[in-house]
């Protein structure tokens, strides 16, 4: 497959609203696949790392998506992609979501269906390991609760007992007791079923579970939507957020601001 012919497959994913190149290196890496210089927009694809076009097209969409996370995000965020996290939610998201738009044109395959012992290793980790440790987090966390009121009932501190004699986290035991406190399918695994009880309504804990067991849609992508449709209930607009964030980062830089005239100020005393 020539540069072209991966550039135009990436546009017919979504246009793009600045021009970047393609190049395939020639090269082997063991490091990485491929990388994206977001200063000029260049996408760089390691190609002898591949043994099929499949596994190249996956790694094209890894890029494309940083060149159009970068384009978005330098617009408020001029140093987005040089010196901060790239690799965030939204943008496994964003990937994610371009994966599928890929998969319905028939440009990429993740293929597992096609590999019988897969398929069949599958199976047997959706219903022996997800579903079960879901079935048995939910029951852990009844116990928890039942640990809880005897606890108080014999005037003991619970969150010595979780800390010293179960050595549990506490926040671990937050998510457990939550989880079993709503209705939530276990066959969707223990770290979605927290994402699911993280939702006060009962309809949109079903909504946002409906997601996780219809599949297509991965655990970043689910709760981005989640994400969405909190600032759209709540009506805050872009300027507003972007306002918020601006006050939240000068109390930051007023509070470092002024440890730093303290650390100056015992430095110059010793």
């Amino acid at each position: 497959m020539t540069n072209e012919k991966i550039k135009e497959l990436l546009l017919q994913l979504e246009e793009s609203p600045i021009d970047f190149t393609v190049t395939q290196t020639g090269k082997e890496s063991k490091r990485v696949n491929g990388f994206y210089k977001p200063d000029t927009h260049e996408i760089f694809l390691h190609n002898l790392n591949f043994k099929s076009e499949n596994m190249l097209i996956y790694t094209a969409i890894h890029e494309f998506t940083h060149h159009l996370m970068t384009i978005k995000k330098q617009e408020t965020d001029p140093s987005y992609g040089s010196a901060c996290k790239v690799h965030t939610q939204e943008f496994w998201a964003k990937f994610g979501d371009l994966l599928g738009i890929a998969e319905s044109k028939g440009f990429y395959s993740i293929g597992w269906e096609n590999n019988a012992e897969l398929k069949e290793l599958t199976e047997d980790i959706k219903t022996n390991f997800l579903a079960k440790n879901g079935e048995l987090m939910l029951e852990f966390g009844k116990k928890l609760s039942k640990a809880y009121e005897l606890c108080q009932a014999a005037e003991i501190r619970y969150e010595d007992y979780i800390d010293r004699v179960l050595c549990l986290p506490r926040n671990t035991e937050k998510d457990i007791r939550k989880v079993s406190a709503v209705e939530v399918n276990p066959a969707i695994g223990f770290d979605n079923m927290k994402v699911v009880a993280s939702v006060k309504k009962k309809d949109d804990r079903a909504a946002v579970e409906q997601e996780f067991l219809n599949g297509g849609k991965s655990p970043s992508s689910v709760r981005e939507m989640m994400k969405a449709q909190s600032t759209k209930a709540r009506g805050e607009d872009p300027k507003s957020k972007l306002e918020k964030e601006k006050n939240r980062l000068e109390k930051t830089i007023a509070q470092l601001t002024q440890r730093l005239e303290l650390v100056e100020e015992s430095l110059a005393n010793l």
